[in-house]
């Protein structure tokens, strides 16, 4: 995509008000890391109080997960999620307006010869990317390790896309973002032997995905990964960030590509791809994002594991 242009459209009234919140947004990433992240622990709180929907997704998904844990530790864990929840808008703001130099002091990162090996050969990655809280930070990690080309969702606010945009390419010159319907673009990246970040562990319906375990549970997943490595001639390689909050640090870690993606067998290779999601996610389940609905789609004839409340406008007579 071409890169984004500022435009004298968004300086509008009507985006003054959003124009004022990242302003306080910047102005809170030049906070010194260890108030920072106090004060996301503190926004984890507060939506962990008011965010009541959110609270409930999670809690629900905790519990399929990990039903072996007494409801004590299932909420012990649930609070602690909602602060990594909150730590997490701190650590966007870093990304997006703290300079390469001072995140490169944040973290470590092992297993990077794991991309490079297969892009000096001219062989394109699928950088397979989770959903955890440390998402946004850990693409700017990466963005400042090895060139790696992105996803992009353009936002319904200019103002917000704009910023978004310039946040997220602002720590790599030699990337590119595609909107995340553009998968011919995507393929033509990996086929010239790029790397693509690519997330496929939320419910994206079953429309371009299959049912595959997760936890134990049939979880709809897309069957892109495969299908971008098979097109694409690409090698799948995932990395994860992870959040040492007690040292104030990141660790990145790149994996050994999963070799057998693609197999000819999209079932397969999604069974794959959510046994390896699902190890990670064990490993470090405060950090994921169980607020999102990973089992909405069920199979046919299941019914919902979420609550169904629809909001009705009250009539009132006149």
């Amino acid at each position: 995509m071409e890169k984004p242009h500022f435009r004298a459209a968004l300086l509008h009234p009507r985006y003054w008000f959003t124009w004022l919140l990242f302003g306080i947004w910047f102005l809170v990433a030049q906070f010194p890391y260890r108030w920072q992240i106090a004060l996301g622990r503190g926004l984890g709180r507060l939506m962990l109080r008011l965010a009541k929907s959110r609270r409930r997704i999670a809690e629900r998904n905790l519990a399929l997960c990990f039903p072996e844990l007494s409801a004590h530790k299932r909420e012990q864990l649930l609070r602690r999620n909602f602060a990594s929840n909150g730590i997490a808008l701190m650590e966007t703001g870093m990304a997006w307006f703290r300079s390469s130099r001072w995140l490169r002091r944040r973290f470590t990162i092992e297993g990077l010869e794991h991309l490079q090996e297969p892009m000096s050969r001219g062989q394109g990655v699928v950088m397979l990317a989770m959903h955890f809280t440390t998402l946004e930070i850990g693409a700017a990690f990466m963005a400042i390790s090895h060139p790696v080309d992105g996803m992009y969702r353009p936002h319904k606010n200019p103002v917000y896309d704009y910023m978004q945009r310039k946040g997220r390419e602002r720590h790599g010159e030699d990337t590119d973002v595609f909107q995340r319907k553009d998968v011919r673009g995507m393929l033509k990246a990996l086929q010239k032997g790029r790397a693509v970040w690519y997330a496929p562990d939320q419910d994206y319906g079953i429309k371009q995905g299959v049912f595959a375990p997760l936890f134990g549970i049939p979880a709809a997943t897309v069957t892109g990964t495969s299908r971008f490595a098979r097109v694409g001639r690409a090698l799948v390689v995932p990395y994860t960030v992870t959040r040492l909050e007690e040292r104030g640090h990141y660790q990145v870690r790149v994996y050994p590509p999963i070799r057998e993606i693609p197999s000819g067998d999209e079932l397969r290779d999604a069974i794959l791809v959510n046994q390896f999601v699902e190890a990670r996610m064990r490993e470090n389940p405060a950090q994921y994002m169980w607020v999102h609905r990973r089992f909405k789609t069920r199979p046919q004839g299941e019914e919902s594991f979420y609550d169904k409340k629809v909001k009705r406008r009250k009539k009132h007579k006149k």
